[in-house]
């Protein structure tokens, strides 16, 4: 599956648009992720563990973006972004993560 933020591919034309797909993750923190990262706020700095848990939660949407839009027929994805809120408005009791563009079928341009 080809995935670009762009709104094409160089070297590829679009021959076809599949419509919108997306991935949708909500995951809270483990405990022992809130543990340390409840610590780290108290000294300050990079909080590593809400920095893996985020970053988990980033490849889980994108991974079901791309699956979204294989179910769809389409072999590439166009205009990705992310989107991320705390749904609990609690700061890191949880993230949602959204991944989401614009199915197409590409093929190389001649």
């Amino acid at each position: 599956m080809y995935v670009t933020t762009a709104l094409d591919f160089a070297g590829y034309r679009i021959t076809d648009y599949q419509g919108v797909v997306r991935g949708i993750v909500a995951r809270a923190p483990t405990i022992t992720q809130g543990i340390m990262g409840g610590l780290k706020q108290i000294i300050g700095g990079n909080t590593g563990t809400y920095t893996e848990m985020y970053e988990q939660a980033r490849e889980e949407a994108f991974d079901l973006l791309g699956q979204h839009a294989s179910a769809r027929g389409a072999n590439a994805v166009i205009g990705m972004r992310y989107d991320a809120s705390d749904p609990g408005g609690h700061r890191h009791s949880a993230t949602e993560v959204l991944c989401y563009g614009t199915a197409v079928v590409i093929e190389p341009a001649t």
